[in-house]
């Protein structure tokens, strides 16, 4: 195998290979064909490898989509190359057209979505290890300008990516640092059949303009323009890589999951980055149940602005697809959108005739405990309470929060709407539905459960019998 010499794009590639540990010895790749001079020079090239240089099986896939009728032609010419380097063969034919006037789709997109789908059906069928592709360097200019006009991030800057897994199948690109004239000259020396894609020369498509307008326009600027925009996707490439890990273990770090939450504290997200920050809130949306768009620059900054602000500091914004992200001071939570109508409950609390008074609140997730003691300790925090037995006015009710309620606070000259003594205290709003409001029989709020207690039945020396009631 080593006494052959190569070509030289085959030394390159077979290099690149090795940089990028895009393939090993005995690997099954599913080689994309379009009958094009850079997707047959790419099955041309792998197959040179596989002979001469590194053990190979390779299958040929063929899409046949169906647009045009040279499309008949060209699967015949793919068909018989294959069959002329003895390398398995296999094609679809769509009706492309049919299938975007029922799904209303894009026409580029629909395309790419039903082939990626043939092959990894072929990649599955032949327990295939990689799908190499034919992305070359014109390519992959293309793409980084198209994502520049279109306003993309460090991640659409860095362009198509030389590998990556989907579906666990290794997507490979190994021409990518190759460009399409050279691609073109391969085939030439080697006699080659390829046909060339009318479509391409279509301007409507936005890719093709970049292709026949822009790219030459600004080249008379740069006569390098290609190799500058595939050095800048590289360098980009690299330190969205690693930018990406570093989000992905701060995500691990800082993100507390639940089965239909996701939440994290805002004083450790403001000291990270700007950066890291918006890449953070990326990594949560993309975790969501969600379309491919939904994590867009906008809706990003509108979260981080929010988290990092002074004020306010509760807040709750819908950010679409049934989702909600709300911060109640220092957490930031990413929920699904629920009513904000609650259940109102009301249970009642006859004079205890046992020392012990048991209720158990399984819709807010509380027990109170009622002891009938003698001698008592102070209350060693808010989740206690103590009352003068004799100045309780019975029965007692425990119920939810109502608009409007107010309560007379100890220490406090008059009453204090509910809802001010939760933002004191720091309740986040999404928890005060779910304390009760323990009345005595006059309707008096005397007691908020772990939160403050009223000015009514007092203890004092002269109290004989004492309430205590806790949460537990």
């Amino acid at each position: 195998m080593e006494g052959r010499k190569l070509e030289p794009t085959v030394m390159q590639i077979a290099a690149m290979a090795e940089e990028f540990d895009l393939w090993k010895p005995g690997y099954r790749i599913v080689v994309a064909v379009s009958g094009g001079a850079d997707s047959v020079a790419l099955l041309h090239i792998l197959h040179q490898i596989a002979l001469y240089r590194t053990p190979l099986t390779l299958i040929c896939a063929h899409v046949h989509h169906g647009f045009r009728t040279e499309s008949d032609d060209e699967a015949v010419l793919v068909k018989k190359y294959a069959e002329s380097l003895h390398i398995p063969f296999e094609m679809v034919q769509l009706d492309m057209p049919k299938y975007i006037k029922e799904s209303g789709r894009n026409a580029q997109d629909a395309a790419r979505e039903k082939r990626y789908a043939f092959l990894h059906e072929v990649a599955a069928k032949y327990e295939a290890n990689s799908i190499a592709l034919a992305h070359h360097a014109d390519d992959q200019a293309e793409t980084v300008l198209l994502h520049m006009l279109r306003g993309s991030g460090a991640s659409g800057l860095s362009g198509i990516k030389m590998k990556r897994i989907e579906k666990n199948v290794e997507l490979i690109r190994p021409c990518l640092r190759i460009t399409k004239t050279d691609l073109v000259q391969v085939c030439e020396k080697a006699g080659l059949p390829y046909v060339t894609d009318s479509s391409n020369m279509n301007r409507k498509y936005l890719r093709n303009a970049i292709r026949l307008d822009v790219l030459p326009f600004l080249g008379q600027y740069n006569g390098q323009l290609t190799e500058s925009l595939h050095r800048m996707a590289e360098v980009i490439g690299a330190e969205d890589d690693y930018l990406e890990a570093t989000a992905k273990q701060t995500f691990s770090d800082m993100v507390y999951k639940t089965e239909d939450q996701l939440t994290f504290q805002v004083p450790a997200f403001k000291v990270l980055h700007v950066a890291l920050q918006r890449r953070l809130i990326k990594l949560i949306l993309n975790y969501l149940p969600s379309n491919d768009d939904f994590a867009t620059f906008s809706r990003i900054e509108s979260i981080r602005k929010g988290a990092v602000q002074a004020e306010p500091t509760t807040w709750i914004l819908d950010i679409g697809q049934g989702v909600v992200c709300m911060r109640e001071y220092n957490r930031i939570t990413f929920t699904a959108r629920k009513s904000t109508v609650s259940e109102h409950y009301s249970y009642q609390l006859d004079f205890p005739d046992e020392d012990r008074y048991h209720l158990y609140l399984n819709e807010i997730e509380r027990t109170i405990h009622l002891v009938n003691l003698k001698d008592v300790r102070r209350p060693i925090s808010a989740i206690e309470a103590h009352f003068d037995m004799s100045q309780l006015i019975w029965p007692l009710t425990v119920r939810s929060r109502l608009p409007g309620d107010t309560m007379k606070v100890m220490g406090l000259n008059g009453s204090k709407k509910v809802k001010d003594i939760f933002i004191d205290a720091k309740i986040p709003p999404s928890l005060r539905s779910r304390i009760p409001l323990v009345c005595d029989g006059a309707g008096n709020i005397i007691w908020i459960p772990g939160v403050r207690r009223s000015i009514h039945a007092l203890v004092t020396e002269q109290s004989a019998q004492i309430l205590e009631m806790r949460i537990e």
